[in-house]
């Protein structure tokens, strides 16, 4: 994230940028994005949107991290119901589809490789995980590959998706039957080995 503002008006101008680089980034990826559009729309300009973030890279940067910071404190974590974490992901997913997006643009124009999502937001997850596992009550295995695997079941409906992308105008019962295949395959996954 940009140093942060000193002002309650600096505040809302680096919120509005944000805000409309995302719509910008999610629609348009980082090449096809245009720093005109994003000021036009945070009526802003330029030089306060290049001092705040420095580059057009920068600010992409910085609205994952934004998208990101919101998605992780959206979404409770509970090792002890690693279901309805799930379960909050696909909601999560359903109701802000632009980190999705924003991910996927990542992957597409930037094309990390090996674990490249932001460990430190992660590592109580994967410490909880590992903690449990060590009790027995989740099932042996490396725990990032755990949380991968729950993320992606999470985002089986989600903009990502190269088969089917779920919307919140599809009907309440469409989703209650993605909410319980979803709880039931993620209980199966964390489930220990029995001896």
């Amino acid at each position: 994230m940009p140093e942060q503002p000193s002002t309650p008006r600096g505040e809302a101008t680096l919120r509005r940028i944000l805000d409309a680089a995302t719509e910008e980034f999610a629609l348009r990826g980082i090449a096809g994005a245009r720093m005109e559009r994003i000021t036009s729309a945070a009526r802003t300009n330029k030089a306060q949107l290049y001092s705040y973030f420095g580059s057009k890279e920068g600010l992409f940067d910085a609205v994952i991290t934004d998208r990101i910071d919101h998605a992780v404190s959206a979404v409770p974590f509970d090792v002890d119901d690693l279901p309805a974490f799930a379960v909050a992901q696909y909601e999560e997913n359903l109701r802000h589809p632009n980190l999705v997006r924003l991910i996927t643009w990542t992957r597409l124009e930037r094309r990390p490789t090996g674990l490249w999502f932001d460990t430190p937001r992660h590592e109580p997850k994967l410490t909880a995980i590992a903690q449990a596992q060590d009790q027995g009550r989740v099932r042996a295995g490396a725990p990032e590959d755990i949380l991968i695997m729950i993320m992606g079941m999470a985002g089986a409906w989600s903009p990502a998706s190269s088969v089917y992308t779920a919307s919140q105008s599809e009907p309440e019962a469409l989703h209650e039957r993605r909410r319980e295949i979803l709880r039931e395959s993620v209980a199966r996954l964390i489930a220990p080995e029995s001896d």
